[in-house]
């Protein structure tokens, strides 16, 4: 059995350790980032999508746990693994506090591993499945059925539309850039001489926004756009 088609972001300052792990599950056909610090980590786990994080604990710059913390703060959900050599019941506590899924010790087998992995994003699944919806204020996104509803009014989207709300409502108060939104809904790199994505934004909010008094979708000037409830 194979935790295929993943993409994990793996916080690990130890080079060997980190090409050791991406290599393993690159070879499981999984899509790997890896960050050397845990400024780096933060930043990356809150800026992309993963299935899962592994994560160690004695970082520069930001260590584990509070990365884990800061995540969480941020509303981000994805699973996280802590992958460290400090094994006391009090550093696994402190783990589980600060937010993390699971926790295993170094040195450790890559299959036990993967077999973590496969449990957490099992987990992961069933949850999502049970309740896989997005929701800023009156606006809800239903990930399953791909329906959006604002208050009792249903809005019907085009699919590149409802990629782009998804993208909007994952990063809920924070300024994403054109940039970002080529890359991560439209999987291009960012043409200047371009209006498409402005062109989709506005026609975006005026399924979301235009009818109703409270509005979502800001522009932050010079900088791209924010979705959060004044």
């Amino acid at each position: 059995m194979y935790v295929a088609d993943m993409k994990i972001l793996v916080v690990e300052d130890e080079p060997k350790l980190a090409s050791f792990v991406r290599k393993g599950l690159e070879e499981q056909s999984c899509e790997v980032d890896v960050a050397f610090d845990g400024q780096v980590g933060r930043t990356m786990a809150l800026n992309n999508l993963y299935d899962v994080i592994i994560m160690d604990i004695n970082l520069p710059k930001m260590n584990g746990f509070d990365v884990v913390q800061s995540i969480r703060q941020e509303k981000n959900r994805t699973p996280v693994l802590m992958l460290t050599a400090m094994g006391s019941v009090d550093d696994k506590l402190t783990g589980f506090e600060a937010g993390a899924d699971d926790y295993l010790v170094k040195p450790f087998e890559f299959r036990e591993l993967m077999a973590r992995l496969r449990a957490l994003t099992k987990r992961s699944s069933e949850a999502g499945m049970q309740a896989n919806v997005l929701k800023v204020a009156d606006l809800e996104l239903d990930l399953n059925e791909k329906i959006a509803r604002r208050g009792d009014k249903r809005i019907e989207l085009t699919a590149k539309e409802f990629g782009l709300l998804e993208y909007f409502m994952r990063n809920r108060g924070r300024v994403v850039s054109r940039v970002d939104i080529a890359e991560k809904v439209w999987d291009i790199h960012f043409d200047t001489g371009t209006n498409v994505i402005d062109v989709y934004v506005n026609f975006l909010r005026k399924k979301i926004d235009k009818d109703f008094p409270q509005k979502l979708i800001h522009t932050v000037i010079g900088m791209g756009y924010m979705l959060k409830e004044e």
